[in-house]
C-alpha cells in the first residue's frame, strides 16, 4: 500500500513538471466541495503523525525523505481545490489548512526541531498549556500526566506503562537525529532533558506508583536512559558553535505562511518598540495621575493571598457580567478558580500579589479552552489545536489585549493604581518580544536577548526571574513567531475590533464582539478578522503573494 501511495505521488508530480514544461499551469483548479476538504484534512492529520521505528515516533531523515513526496501530493490535492462559492467560515478552513501544510514544509526545510532542538525530545509533560497545545516543537510521542487519574486503573496504567516504557528508545533516536549545530537551542535544550529526569522521579511520590514493581521499574529505567541522554548533550555542546535563529527572511516567510501573520519581520520590530515605548510612558502617566494615591500592598502570607485571590475572581467574573463584556458561561468560574495560585513570587506573580485581576485577566486562556472542552466547535478542522503553534496570536494576542482592554472598558475603578500592573506587563511582553526578534535574525544571542527582555521591564521585575528569563527566551527560540505574537496578535485584535465596530457603528456592543470572537474558535486573528467582518485584506496580502 504505501508503494503504492508513492507511486502516485511521484506520478503526480511528475505531472505537473511536464504541466510546468509546457507553459501549462502546476496546479489546474478543480471544483470541490467543503466535504472534500474535510476529508482532505483527515488524511492530511493522519499523514502529519510519523510512522513508528521501534514503538516511538520516527524522525529519522531517510523516512523523511522518504515520506516527502506523499507530502507533496496532499499539498498538491489542497491547491488544486476551486473554493468558488464556498461560504467564509468554509475558506476559512481551506486557510487553516494550507497553514499547517505550510508549516510542515517549513520544519522540514529549515526549523527541523529533530536535528537542531533537544528539548523537540521532551517526552514528560506534567501540566496542561495555557494554550491549545504545548508552546513551541513538540514530538508526537508525548505522555501527559496530567491526564491520568492515580491510582491508575488497569487501562490506563498499561498505556501510561508504555508510554514511560518508550522513553529509553527515543533517547537513542534523539543521539542519532541531533546532528545540528545551533549552540543556542543545544545549550538550553540541555535543561529541559534535565528537568524530565526530576518530572519522571516526582513520579514516584504520585497514588500507587511506589506499589507497583514493573512502573518502578520503568521510570528508573527512563530516569537513567535520560541523565545519559543529559550527559551526551553536554559533551557534544563543546563543538556546537553555530547560530540558532532562523534569518528574517525565513522569519517573515514563516510568519506569513504559516502563522498567518500579515507583517515582516521589520514589522514586528516596529510594532514592538512602539508598544514599548508606549507601556513606559503611559506607565510613567499613570504613576503621576495615582501619585497621591496610597501604594498598593502584596499579600505578605498565603492567608492573605488566598483572600486577594479570591476577591480578584469575583470582582473579574462580576465585572465580565454586569457590564456586559462578554457572556460569562458556567464553566469560566471553576476553569478560573482552578488557577488562582498560590504565595510564590515571580515575575506574574509579583504583580499578582498585589491584584490579581491583570493576570487573571491573560487567564482568558483558560475561559478559551475550557470552551474547547464543553463547546467543541462544529467544525471539525478547528475542534482540535491547530498544529505548530498556528493558534498563537489569536491566543496569546488575546489573552494580552484584553488585559488593557477590560482596563480601559472600567475594571479598575475601585483601585487606579492596578492600571500600572497592566502596563508594566505590556512593557515586559513587548521588551522579550524585541529580543526574541533579535535572537532569531541572528543579530543577538539568546542570553543577549534576554539582556533587552531584562532591562526594559519597568521596576527592575525581571532582574531576579533568571530561569523564567531563559525559559521564555528558549521557547521564543524554539518557536518563531511565539515571542512576539502577545503584542503583534494585540494588535491584530484590535484591528479586527476597529472594522467590526466601523461596520456595526449604529448598533456596536462589545458583548457582541467578544461572543462572536469566542465563537469562532482558536483560529489566527487574520482568519477570524476576515469571518467576523467580511474583511480579508489580510488574508490576501498574504496568499496572493504566495500565488
Amino acid at each position: 500500500m504505501q508503494n503504492i501511495k508513492l507511486t502516485l505521488a511521484i506520478l503526480v508530480m511528475v505531472i505537473s513538471g511536464c504541466q510546468s514544461n509546457n507553459s501549462q499551469p502546476a496546479e489546474t483548479k478543480t471544483k470541490a466541495s467543503y466535504q472534500d476538504l474535510v476529508q482532505l484534512f483527515k488524511d492530511w492529520r493522519a499523514f502529519e503523525t510519523p510512522p513508528l521505528l521501534k514503538g516511538t515516533p520516527d524522525y529519522t531523515k531517510v523516512t523523511f525523505d522518504e515520506r516527502w513526496p506523499e507530502f507533496k501530493m496532499l499539498q498538491t490535492q489542497l491547491h488544486s481545490m476551486d473554493t468558488t462559492g464556498w461560504s467564509i467560515p468554509e475558506q476559512v478552513d481551506y486557510h487553516i489548512v494550507w497553514a499547517e501544510m505550510n508549516g510542515y514544509d517549513f520544519n522540514h526545510r529549515v526549523l527541523k526541531p529533530w536535528q537542531r532542538d533537544p528539548a523537540f525530545y521532551k517526552v514528560i509533560w506534567m501540566h496542561r498549556s495555557d494554550v491549545p497545545a504545548h508552546e513551541g516543537p513538540t514530538n508526537h510521542g508525548t505522555v501527559e500526566v496530567w491526564t491520568y487519574n492515580f491510582p491508575l486503573i488497569a487501562d490506563k496504567k498499561d498505556e501510561f506503562l508504555q508510554g514511560i516504557k518508550t522513553i529509553p528508545t527515543f533517547n537513542e533516536q534523539a543521539k542519532e537525529n541531533l546532528t545540528g549545530n545551533a549552540r543556542d537551542l543545544w545549550i538550553a535544550g540541555i535543561r529541559d532533558i534535565k528537568t524530565q529526569s526530576q518530572d519522571l522521579e516526582s513520579l514516584k511520590s504520585l497514588a500507587g506508583v511506589a506499589e507497583d514493581n514493573s512502573l518502578m521499574d520503568a521510570i528508573d529505567q527512563a530516569i537513567s536512559s535520560t541523565n545519559e541522554l543529559a550527559e551526551w548533550l553536554e559533551n557534544e555542546s563543546t563543538s556546537k558553535t553555530g547560530p540558532s535563529g532562523i534569518g528574517k527572511e525565513n522569519y517573515t516567510w514563516y510568519l506569513q505562511n504559516v502563522h498567518l501573520v500579515p507583517l515582516t519581520w521589520e514589522d514586528e520590530v516596529m510594532i514592538l518598540k512602539r508598544e514599548l515605548a508606549r507601556a513606559w510612558s503611559a506607565l510613567k502617566l499613570e504613576e503621576h495621575r495615582n501619585r497621591n494615591l496610597p501604594e498598593l500592598t502584596a499579600a505578605g502570607s498565603p492567608e492573605e493571598y488566598d483572600a486577594m485571590a479570591d476577591r480578584s475572581a469575583k470582582s473579574l467574573l462580576k465585572f465580565l457580567d454586569e457590564q456586559e463584556i462578554v457572556t460569562v458561561k458556567d464553566y469560566f468560574e471553576p476553569a478560573l478558580r482552578a488557577h488562582l495560585g498560590e504565595f510564590i513570587p515571580n515575575f506574574f506573580t509579583i504583580g499578582e500579589h498585589y491584584d490579581a485581576r491583570p493576570l487573571y485577566s491573560h487567564f482568558y486562556h483558560w475561559f478559551e479552552l475550557a470552551r474547547m472542552d464543553n463547546e467543541p466547535h462544529p467544525s471539525e478542522i478547528r475542534r482540535e489545536p491547530l498544529l505548530y503553534n498556528i493558534f498563537d496570536s489569536r491566543n496569546e494576542g488575546t489573552a494580552t489585549a484584553v488585559e488593557e482592554m477590560f482596563m480601559d472598558a472600567g475594571l479598575y475603578e475601585d483601585d487606579p493604581r492596578v492600571r500600572e500592573i497592566v502596563l508594566i506587563m505590556i512593557a515586559q511582553r513587548a521588551a522579550r518580544g524585541l529580543g526574541s526578534l533579535y535572537a532569531h535574525a541572528n543579530e543577538m544571542t539568546m542570553e543577549e536577548a534576554g539582556g533587552i527582555h531584562s532591562e526594559f521591564t519597568p521596576r527592575g521585575w525581571m532582574k531576579t526571574e533568571k530561569e523564567l528569563l531563559i525559559f521564555e527566551q528558549h521557547l521564543y527560540l524554539r518557536q518563531p513567531g511565539y515571542g512576539t505574537s502577545y503584542i503583534t496578535g494585540k494588535y491584530l485584535l484590535e484591528a479586527a475590533m476597529a472594522d467590526y465596530a466601523r461596520l456595526n457603528e449604529d448598533n456596536f456592543k462589545l458583548k457582541d464582539f467578544f461572543d462572536q470572537l469566542n465563537s469562532i474558535g482558536s483560529i489566527p486573528i487574520a482568519l477570524g478578522h476576515w469571518q467576523m467582518t467580511g474583511v480579508n485584506d489580510q488574508v490576501l496580502s498574504i496568499t496572493t503573494k504566495e500565488d
